[in-house]
């Protein structure tokens, strides 16, 4: 099944389920988002529509949703179908418009374990856990590690001292492409972040993955991507801390990657955010540093103010990016 197909069948699941007039005891919830992203990069030397990279679906001015169905039976509930969808600006494509696909995925609870299948995120450190689509910093899957999410299938469990997970997916991201690509990937954690305020994970990943930047094929054969990382996270009061650190091989080139965001939150609700974010890739002979510094700050409940600072050894580059993000149930 195409990805078009795939997203449009849930999408009717969706429309069906919510219509007025059903009797089965199901839910939904339904918000709309809205952003706006501008930046003044040096190396490009004007204005932009893009926070990390024209090619990179994070972030862009668009429009999209988020819709979420509960499914419920007698004894509770025993599964839920997502689907988040962007029409973003592409300033490269002809009708200026850019499809990006996040979360299209059933997911059922089988007792033993939760199975999902679909676009969902592969079981691979601190991204498997990180919820960053609306946010400027991003995980080490913006430096080509991993997925922030792929299509395939997944298995996952929480236990009362952590959680566990199993992948297996297409290797091609947003952009679903079979030529021989996958990509088998496993998570184990100990602690629970928000009951602990701590977690450690452990994961591994092997396969043969395509070079995408968003929903776009930058390179149609796929190569080996073999990778074990550990990641931590850690909450103390207004303080948050998390690091990663993966080494492993990409296409026959040595890779290791290290990745930590300080954060210090202020205010009541903890409203404005700032963060620091260095991290450091080397690929080969390619290597360097990106430090990024952000803050965020909650201006009502429905939208979010944030701003970025960030130097890039290795693309010789320097950028301050706006964004305004309004999400809101509808």
């Amino acid at each position: 099944m195409s990805k078009r197909r795939a997203i449009l069948a849930l999408a009717l699941v969706l429309v069906l389920a919510v219509r007025p007039g059903r009797v089965e005891a199901w839910s939904s919830l339904l918000f709309l988002e809205l952003q706006a992203v501008a930046a003044c990069a040096e190396r490009e030397a004007k204005v932009v529509f893009f926070s990390h990279s024209r090619h990179d679906a994070m972030q862009k001015p668009s429009l999209g949703f988020d819709a979420l169905l509960r499914l419920s039976g007698r004894s509770g509930d025993w599964g839920a179908v997502a689907l988040q969808v962007r029409l973003a600006y592409d300033a490269d494509n002809s009708s200026k418009a850019e499809l990006q696909v996040y979360n299209a995925y059933f997911k059922s609870k089988l007792g033993f374990a939760d199975l999902w299948a679909g676009h969902n995120r592969p079981a691979l450190g601190l991204s498997s856990v990180l919820d960053s689509h609306a946010e400027l910093l991003q995980p080490l899957t913006m430096q080509g590690i991993g997925f922030d999410r792929d299509w395939g299938f997944g298995l996952s469990r929480d236990f009362s001292w952590g959680s566990g997970g199993l992948s297996l997916t297409s290797g091609s991201g947003m952009a679903l492409r079979f030529s021989g690509n996958y990509l088998a990937a496993g998570r184990i954690a100990l602690g629970v972040l928000s009951r602990d305020n701590y977690s450690l994970g452990l994961s591994a990943a092997y396969g043969r993955v395509l070079d995408v930047m968003g929903p776009h094929v930058m390179l149609g054969q796929p190569g080996s991507f073999r990778c074990v990382a550990f990641d931590a996270s850690h909450l103390w009061r207004r303080v948050e801390n998390r690091i990663e650190i993966a080494a492993g091989t990409s296409r026959d080139d040595d890779l290791f990657a290290l990745f930590w965001r300080g954060s210090l939150h202020f205010l009541e609700e903890d409203r404005l955010r700032i963060e620091l974010q260095p991290v450091f890739v080397r690929r080969g002979r390619d290597k360097g540093w990106e430090i990024s510094m952000g803050a965020s700050f909650q201006a009502t409940a429905h939208l979010s103010l944030r701003a970025m600072g960030v130097w890039d050894e290795k693309r010789n580059d320097r950028r301050i990016v706006i964004q305004a993000y309004y999400y809101r149930a509808l």
